[in-house]
């Protein structure tokens, strides 16, 4: 008798970063974020179109799915109410306590109903919530395809954690020992997101520009206000009440205290000028943030003895802190997924079904993987939403045309293969120029981007020529890790270089993207510099254009000179 397959859809749901992944057999049919098919930027909204992407590619209805795994515990919540309740007896917490203990409560009950009305949508599923470290440690470990290693994850915060510490095991049965957590309101995530808006931008969004704005300023001027914010202890690190309120998950609470704004400066409206207290506040907030991960980085490695490190979750963004963790020679290596954020626990929550699930199967199909997305290369293209849009149809040589175009200072989109997973753009739905060319970084701001004229861009090398001019040591796949550079880039290629003297890197091999290393090579041969800079498919506001129609309107709606669209050159 025919084996009925078993078949998991992962999930992140209803509170940002929409996702769906599906395993078949342990085999992952593909994931998703639901924006780059919504152009919705951080939906959180079912995930109707990834869903209906991945059933469609598995030739599958949804009365096929076994089993709907979701990326949160409602339980896990309602454990934190008499914790909040406990806060009342101290003084610097008491005024919250209440709130506190309404708004965990509350969002167990919405996360209770949430998990029902999947359940409706999946008539022969079981709805399986899983917690939201796991489905963290799972997609970390599990994209590394090692088979050890420690697994960090530092995030705002799930269900009642928000930085915890396991062990990793296995390859075709990846498994995740859990060692160690933080619970909130210890949240490393939540006080950069606190100053991230504090400073004018969007929280959940922006941080990254606090990132690229720390570079310029002075960490000094409020080094001590942040020691004593954010203070490490033996086995973690706590948050100091008085600076940074007890979160609430209810609105109309702020994150800074009237004292960090004394001590500090008033909330910045995103209208006002930048001026140095800005920069600086953003500097010291970004070497606090990086000191801690690396201690939380010694603490992983005492508690498992191993020579290697995932790290996952939102604050694993941060590629500066994840650069100084490899500075510092903890781990021989280590490894951040394409997806590290809520939208790559989709992939883990699926993961965590299927290994505590009694099918066999080994796992299949995410270590290493990046391009995990739609694809669209036998599509026909319709212009005539673009009236001012020209196509031609290129040959066989199509890396070496744009290589080509590339050196000759053309700001070029490219948009073929599967989309990526995460939030970088790998080569696959990506905008590139020359490194080379004389005011890039100001024209891809100002024209193309639309976005803060501090803001860096990331280069990309092929792998094997990437000690020539950066200093990491190991490889970057992901775009996720800042690297020093060396005295060649300094000399030849110093656009990609940031004013801390770093570049997030991105190194490629010919087995991950073989068009972009071909695309690279020819650029090298051309220019002598096998770099490029690679910034994602968008403009500032909009997420990484995941179809045609996205990309075309980016082409016309930004200063990018032309378009690669699956081996149509497209100009205005």
């Amino acid at each position: 008798m025919k084996r009925t397959p078993s078949v998991v859809l992962g999930l992140c749901s209803y509170t940002h970063d929409s996702s769906a992944a599906l395993l078949v057999d342990g085999e992952l049919v593909g994931f998703v974020e639901e924006e780059r098919l919504s152009e919705q930027k951080h939906t959180k909204l079912y995930p109707a179109r990834a869903v209906g992407w991945l059933l469609d590619q598995a030739k599958l209805s949804a009365a096929d799915v076994d089993a709907v795994a979701y990326n949160f515990q409602p339980v896990r919540y309602l454990a934190e109410s008499p914790a909040a309740l406990r806060m009342a007896l101290s003084p610097t917490t008491h005024d919250r306590s209440l709130a506190r203990a309404h708004g965990f409560a509350k969002v167990a009950l919405r996360t209770r109903r949430r998990l029902r009305v999947l359940g409706s949508q999946f008539p022969s599923a079981r709805v399986t919530p899983v917690l939201h470290h796991r489905a963290h440690q799972l997609t970390a470990f599990a994209a590394s395809g090692w088979e050890e290693a420690a697994v960090l994850v530092v995030d705002s915060l799930g269900e009642r954690q928000t930085t915890t510490i396991a062990h990793g095991h296995g390859i075709p049965r990846p498994r995740v020992r859990p060692l160690e957590a933080i619970n909130d309101p210890a949240s490393l995530g939540y006080v950069y997101g606190a100053v991230t808006e504090h400073l004018g931008w969007r929280r959940g969004d922006e941080e990254g520009t606090v990132m690229a704005l720390a570079a310029l300023g002075d960490p000094a001027r409020f080094r001590h206000l942040f020691t004593t914010a954010v203070r490490t202890t033996a086995t973690g690190f706590r948050i100091h009440p008085g600076y940074f309120p007890t979160r609430t998950l209810t609105s109309g609470y702020p994150r800074t205290s009237q004292r960090f704004v004394a001590e500090t400066c008033p909330e910045r409206h995103p209208s006002e000028p930048l001026t140095d207290v800005h920069r600086d506040l953003a500097a010291a907030l970004q070497e606090r943030t990086e000191r801690v991960m690396v201690h939380l980085a010694r603490r992983a490695r005492v508690l498992t003895g191993s020579r290697r490190l995932c790290v996952g979750g939102g604050v694993a963004t941060n590629c500066v802190s994840i650069g100084k963790i490899i500075e510092a020679g903890i781990f021989d290596e280590v490894f951040v997924p394409p997806a590290p954020g809520d939208a790559g626990t989709a992939i883990g929550a699926a993961l965590a079904v299927h290994v505590d699930g009694r099918t066999p199967r080994p796992v299949a199909g995410i270590a290493r993987h990046c391009y995990l997305g739609p694809s669209y290369e036998d599509q026909p293209l319709d212009l005539t939403p673009w009236p001012g849009l020209r196509q031609k149809t290129l040959g066989i040589e199509t890396a070496e045309f744009l290589a080509d175009q590339l050196a000759h200072g053309t700001i070029a989109g490219l948009f073929q293969g599967a989309v990526e997973a995460g939030p970088r753009a790998l080569g696959n739905r990506s905008i590139l120029a020359s490194p080379l060319e004389p005011g890039v970084v100001e024209r891809l701001n100002a024209t193309v981007k639309f976005r803060e004229p501090f803001r860096p861009f990331a280069p990309m090398v092929p792998a094997e020529r990437a000690a020539e001019f950066f200093t990491l040591g190991q490889p970057a796949p992901y775009m996720s890790m800042a690297s020093g550079v060396t005295d060649t880039t300094r000399e030849r290629v110093p656009a990609i270089v940031h004013a801390n003297g770093t570049s997030r890197l991105q190194t490629v091999t010919r087995s991950q993207n073989p068009f972009m290393h071909a695309v690279l090579t020819a650029f090298g041969r051309r220019t002598g510099v096998p770099v490029l800079i690679n910034t994602s498919l968008n403009v500032k506001g909009k997420p990484i254009c995941g179809t045609p129609e996205m990309a075309l309107d980016c082409l016309a709606n930004s200063g990018t000179d032309a378009l690669l669209l699956e081996g149509r050159w497209i100009t205005k």
